[in-house]
């Protein structure tokens, strides 16, 4: 009997740390939502992709605070995603999760980089794009599967956009 008691405590707390988590970030997410304005819509007509790159989409965060992660409108979850470039801006097409559309007059610089929100790395192996949504900066980390194609991203991003 003292055996089931104590794994029920236990279960009980594990359960009660779950939904604590759960609150905090709905809790996040809602603070978010008043402070960053709703983010941009993906065009209808964007044409063909300058550059593709497939990988991993790490996080958006408070640009400048690579730990403090960006819950609201969908975009806290890391997952595999598509990276595409078109003359109009940059989309993060997320795999299963609501993609997040970048316009190229928003950007404000691209760089590669170390780590965001729980995602650290020793060398930079990923992809900065920081940008601005009315007037909250943010930075949105991608990780390609290919880390060569960095520069090449960055001087596309950077030669098309007054970065």
């Amino acid at each position: 009997m003292d055996r089931l008691l104590l794994t029920l405590l236990v279960v009980a707390f594990f359960a009660l740390a779950v939904y604590g988590m759960w609150r905090g970030w709905r809790r996040q997410a809602r603070t978010q939502s008043v402070r960053i304005p709703p983010f941009p819509e993906l065009p209808e007509n964007l044409g063909e992709p300058t550059l593709t790159a497939d990988g991993l989409y790490v996080a958006t965060t408070n640009a400048g605070h690579w730990q403090e992660r960006v819950v609201t409108r969908g975009v806290g979850m890391r997952g595999p995603a598509v990276l595409r470039l078109y003359e109009q801006g940059v989309h993060v097409d997320r795999a299963g999760a609501v993609g997040i559309w970048i316009p190229r007059s928003s950007i404000v610089d691209v760089k590669p980089g170390k780590g965001m929100a729980g995602k650290v790395m020793g060398t930079e192996s990923l992809l900065v794009f920081t940008w601005s949504v009315g007037d909250v900066e943010l930075d949105t980390g991608f990780r390609g599967d290919d880390h060569g194609d960095y520069p090449q991203w960055i001087n596309e991003v950077k030669g098309g956009a007054q970065v």
